[in-house]
């Protein structure tokens, strides 16, 4: 299987070819000799990077391309997926952008709420990385402090099988639920995100900055 060249050509969003993106997949990526350990690479390095918080997100459209992304500190899983999509590029490895609405079982009372009750996600972000020859999927979404906080295992990239959200947590308890594939795209479908955020949740608007403890330190 040949991955298409538009894999690898820059977005809107996807930025891949601003210095800073470049420069941050050279740094990560220093020293790797395979683009299985490149990709793990990048992976862990945007995981960590930017600490998942659900309640950093903004209608400005601005504010998730990939370039400004390495100046947050915490981020949703749709540009934390963006960041690994336009930093595997810039190393040469064609990737897309993924989504699927999931269901979260163990996301606070406070982020219920603000969701207007339910525990769905629509348009999760993750990275699909074409790897000696085959697609991956893998999402960067969680940072292994927050995992550890709900008690489940940090996902890592081996570059050969899927990293994708944890069914279970480390109790047995049901964790994350594929419930809808919304398919791959080139570049993020911004309209298309906010449309069905505004269909599912009644409404599209940024944190009211109270402070949810489920997220932070």
């Amino acid at each position: 299987m040949t991955p298409d060249p538009s894999f690898l050509a820059p977005g809107r969003f996807v930025d891949s070819d601003h210095p800073e993106i470049v420069a941050f997949a050279r740094d990560v990526c220093a020293g790797a000799s395979t683009d299985r350990e490149r990709a793990a690479r990048l992976f862990r390095a945007v995981r960590e990077r930017l600490r998942y918080d659900p309640y950093a997100f903004s209608v400005d459209p601005a504010e998730l391309v990939a370039s400004t992304l390495l100046h947050r500190d915490r981020a949703f899983c749709i540009p934390k997926a963006v960041l690994l999509c336009a930093a595997a590029r810039a190393a040469g490895i064609p990737a897309r952008l993924g989504f699927s609405d999931v269901k979260n079982h163990l996301s606070s009372e406070r982020l219920r709420q603000a969701m207007g009750g339910s525990d769905l996600f629509v348009f999760h972000g993750y990275v699909e990385l074409w790897i000696d020859g085959k697609p991956v999927k893998a999402t960067p979404a969680f940072n292994a402090e927050l995992c550890a906080k709900f008690g489940v295992p940090p996902l890592e990239l081996d570059g050969e099988h899927d990293a994708l959200l944890q069914a279970f947590d480390g109790q047995g308890r049901r964790h994350m639920e594929y419930v809808r594939d919304r398919g791959l795209y080139l570049d993020l479908p911004f309209d298309e995100i906010m449309r069905a955020f505004r269909e599912t949740y009644g409404g599209v608007k940024p944190p009211d900055g109270t402070r949810d403890e489920a997220f932070h330190d």
